[in-house]
C-alpha cells in the first residue's frame, strides 16, 4: 500500500498519483513529495529508489526489522530510524511500531508497518499547514514531533501507574505478588522505553547541525522544541527506572520486615503456651509434692499459669512483640 502527497510552495495541491511520477514532479521548482509504504519488500522499494536515487543500503534497512534508533548521512539522501511507542495500561506492556524515513531535499520517503497510526502525523501536518512553506523540513519535523511526543505521553502513563503502584506497596492488606509482577511489568516496558528514547537525543541533534542543510533556519526552534522532548523524556524514563527499582527494594524491605513481625509475635505466643505446658508437665510427676492429690493443689496450679502466663503478655505486649 503506498500514499503519495504533493506540495507545491507550501500548499497541498495533489494525492494518490504514481511513484512513477514522483522524480518528474520534484523536477518542478517549489514543489516536495511525500511517499508513505506500508510494510514494504525490496522489489515495492525499487522504483522509488531509482526515482530518488536512494542507496542501496539504506533500502535494506528499510525493509528489514530492528533497526537501531539512527539517522544515516548518504551522498543525496539521509536514512532515519524511529520507533513510536504504545502502552497497555492494564499489563503494563509496551508496544513498540518501527518506522523509517529517506530524507531529500525535494522528498519524504516513510516506510512503518500497518498497526503505526500515520494519519495522526498527516493530521499534524494539516493543523500546521502554514509550515508547509518551508518544505521537507517541515514534513520531517510533523513526523518526529509526533513520534516524541507519542514517547512524552507513554512516559507520563508509565508515572501515573507507577505511583498507583506506590499507593498498593503501603496499603493495608499485603499485595505483595501484584506489586511485584507490576514492578517487573514496568521495569521491563521502561528498559525498552529508554533503548528507543535514549538515541533520539543524537537522531535530533544531528538534523539541527547546519552542515547537514536538513533543517531551515526558520524551522530550527521547532525542531529544538522536539529536541527538549527528547531529554525531558529521556530523563523521565531514566528517574522511573531508579523509582521502579526502588520499589521493588521496598517491597522486598517490606516481606521481610512483616516477616520479622510474624517469627516475632510467633516466638512470643510460643513461649506464653510453653507456661502451661510446663506447668501442668511439673504437677504431673509421679512424686508426691506440696499440695499433691489436694484441691488446693489444682488450683495453685492454674493461679502459676494464669500469672506467669499474663505476666508474659504484658511483658511481651510493653515490647511490642505482640
Amino acid at each position: 500500500m503506498v500514499t503519495t502527497r504533493l506540495y507545491r510552495n507550501g500548499a497541498m495541491k495533489q494525492e494518490g498519483f504514481p511513484v512513477e511520477e514522483i522524480s518528474d514532479h520534484i523536477a518542478t521548482k517549489g514543489c516536495v513529495i511525500w511517499a508513505d509504504f506500508v510494510s514494504p519488500t525490496e522489489q515495492d522499494l525499487a522504483v522509488i529508489e531509482e526515482e530518488l536515487g536512494l542507496h542501496r543500503l539504506a533500502v535494506e534497512d528499510a525493509v528489514h526489522s530492528y533497526q537501531r534508533p539512527k539517522l544515516d548521512r548518504y551522498d543525496t539522501h539521509l536514512f532515519l530510524a524511529a520507533y513510536a511507542v504504545s502502552l497497555d495500561n492494564d499489563t503494563g506492556e509496551l508496544t513498540t511500531h518501527e518506522i523509517k524515513a529517506f530524507v531529500t531535499p525535494h522528498a519524504l520517503v516513510t516506510v512503518h508497518d500497518p498497526d503505526f497510526d500515520m494519519s495522526r502525523v498527516v493530521a499534524r501536518w494539516d493543523n500546521d499547514g502554514d509550515l508547509a512553506q518551508h518544505g521537507v523540513g517541515f514534513l520531517l519535523w510533523g513526523l518526529l514531533d509526533e513520534i516524541v511526543d507519542g514517547h512524552f505521553e507513554t512516559v507520563q502513563q508509565l508515572d501515573g501507574a507507577v505511583e498507583l503502584l506506590e499507593d498498593a506497596l503501603f496499603d493495608e492488606r499485603p499485595r505483595d505478588k501484584e506489586v511485584q509482577k507490576r514492578s517487573f511489568e514496568f521495569r521491563k516496558s521502561l528498559v525498552l522505553l529508554r533503548r528507543v528514547v535514549l538515541p533520539m537525543r543524537e537522531v535530533v541533534n544531528t538534523l539541527l547541525r547546519r552542515d547537514l542543510d536538513a533543517v531551515d533556519a526558520e524551522m530550527g526552534p521547532y525542531f529544538q522544541d522536539v529536541y527538549d522532548h527528547v531529554l525531558r523524556a529521556t530523563e523521565w524514563t531514566e528517574s522511573l527506572r531508579d523509582l521502579v527499582t526502588t520499589i521493588l527494594e521496598t517491597n522486598l524491605s517490606i516481606q521481610s520486615n512483616r516477616m520479622n513481625l510474624i517469627m516475632k509475635k510467633v516466638t512470643s505466643w510460643a513461649a506464653i503456651i510453653a507456661v502451661p505446658t510446663a506447668i501442668t508437665g511439673f504437677f504431673g510427676q509421679n512424686l508426691q509434692f506440696v499440695g499433691f492429690g489436694t484441691a488446693w493443689g489444682v488450683w495453685m496450679s492454674i493461679g502459676l499459669i494464669a500469672v506467669t502466663s499474663l505476666g508474659l503478655y504484658l511483658s511481651f505486649k510493653r515490647r511490642d512483640w505482640l
